[in-house]
């Protein structure tokens, strides 16, 4: 694949330059904080006129999950460093290991320090995206603020030879990723404060939206109850404590109760609220989260049917 020309960045929103900012560097600490709480209110902004692509997006994420696939990103610079980080963090948060996967310019040497050289390598992009055996059942997010980054162009055209549905991630309009994915989640947060810096408004934007397809796909795939983290890791102290709280706020049994239900589900905290709730033992609460693909209140409409 071509690399991207690199003077059609200059013609894009997020690498221009804001008059009214010529003189920033002489402005008061104060009124540069007021500056940055008012760019954040912009994202927000931003975010609200993207909300039906980013609601189609979690649709198509949580779709692929819920059939077997997986959720795989593809990014390069500040995108794709916060690309990975969602993607570490949905394991132990949702017990969904391996299923949420990042390639990312660089790897784990561009997380610790520059090497957005990596970028530029469209060939790179293809080949880490093909290691990760992309299919059909996949769906691959292509994170990219000026959506004409090379490594990430490579990667979705790689996801697309396998048949994966693609959504682009990014923050100007009309781009070569746009053109190339089923979904198109377009972010408009326009110039930054410090020209071209799009670690600030892109970067939470991309942050706040990887945010949403990850956390709503977890949500429809029944990896809470309510607003609780009922499929948490428990693997340290906190942890622990928090599934501890999840029962105890599900069920409205005191801590001792919960704990000793904990206990005997072997930490787990579904098994826990549906054996509190069904007035099941632990054994019993597994089959039917079992039976119920692992959605507490289809398991407790299963036992309640059972009666």
């Amino acid at each position: 694949m071509p690399e991207s020309d690199p003077t059609s960045l200059d013609a894009l929103a997020t690498e221009g330059a804001r008059p009214e900012l010529a003189d920033l560097d002489t402005w008061t600490t104060s009124r540069l904080v007021e500056l940055f709480i008012a760019d954040h209110d912009a994202v927000t902004r931003a975010l609200a006129s993207a909300a039906t692509q980013l609601a189609a997006a979690a649709d198509l994420v949580a779709a692929q999950l819920t059939n077997g696939g997986r959720l795989i990103y593809a990014g390069a610079g500040t995108g794709g460093r916060l690309a990975a980080l969602d993607a570490a963090e949905i394991g132990p948060s949702y017990g969904l290991s391996g299923r949420v996967v990042a390639a990312f310019a660089g790897g784990v040497d561009a997380m610790l320090e520059g090497r957005e050289f990596y970028e530029d390598d469209a060939a790179q992009g293809a080949e880490e995206l093909q290691a990760l055996a992309p299919t059909s059942l996949d769906v691959v997010v292509g994170v990219s603020a000026s959506g004409l980054t090379p490594y990430v162009l490579g990667a979705v055209a790689a996801a697309r030879a396998a048949g994966a549905p693609i959504i682009a991630l990014v923050c100007a309009p009309g781009s070569a990723l746009a053109e190339r994915a089923d979904i198109t989640v377009e972010i408009a947060t326009g110039a930054e404060i410090i020209s071209g810096s799009t670690r600030l408004k892109a970067g939470d934007a991309q942050k706040a939206a990887l945010n949403m397809l990850s956390t709503i796909a977890m949500v429809r795939l029944g990896r809470t109850y309510g607003n609780l983290m009922v499929n948490v890791v428990a693997d340290n102290a906190k942890l622990r404590r928090r599934a501890l709280r999840a029962v105890v706020q599900a069920t409205d049994a005191d801590d001792a109760d919960a704990a000793r239900a904990l206990d005997e589900s072997g930490g787990n905290a579904k098994v826990a609220i549906v054996a509190l709730l069904a007035d099941v033992p632990a054994a019993r609460a597994n089959e039917l989260l079992a039976a119920a693909d692992g959605r507490i209140r289809v398991a407790l409409g299963l036992a309640a049917a059972r009666d």
